[in-house]
């Protein structure tokens, strides 16, 4: 799995790790995104403060496509719930 720079600040600062982006996208469920890429999505277990509130769930969504036989991450969103 590669990273973009883009999508490397946008999980620093939506609070993604590079763990979850990779268990995401072998674990999560697939659906297809704009630009013939592909979209994966997961839910962790968080429990936890994320900027001074408190959520039991982390959602992580990636935004990918394939080449050079790896997936290549172009953006991740995060949603707290």
């Amino acid at each position: 799995m590669q990273i973009h720079p883009h999508a490397r600040e946008r999980m620093q600062e939506r609070g993604a790790t590079e763990e979850d982006v990779g268990a995401t996208i072998r674990d999560g469920e697939r659906f297809p995104a704009k630009f013939g890429r592909e979209g994966f999505r997961r839910n962790f277990s968080f429990n936890s403060l994320w900027r001074g509130r408190r959520y039991m769930t982390k959602q992580v969504e990636v935004i990918a496509v394939f080449e050079d036989d790896d997936w290549l991450v172009i953006s991740t969103i995060v949603k707290y719930f």
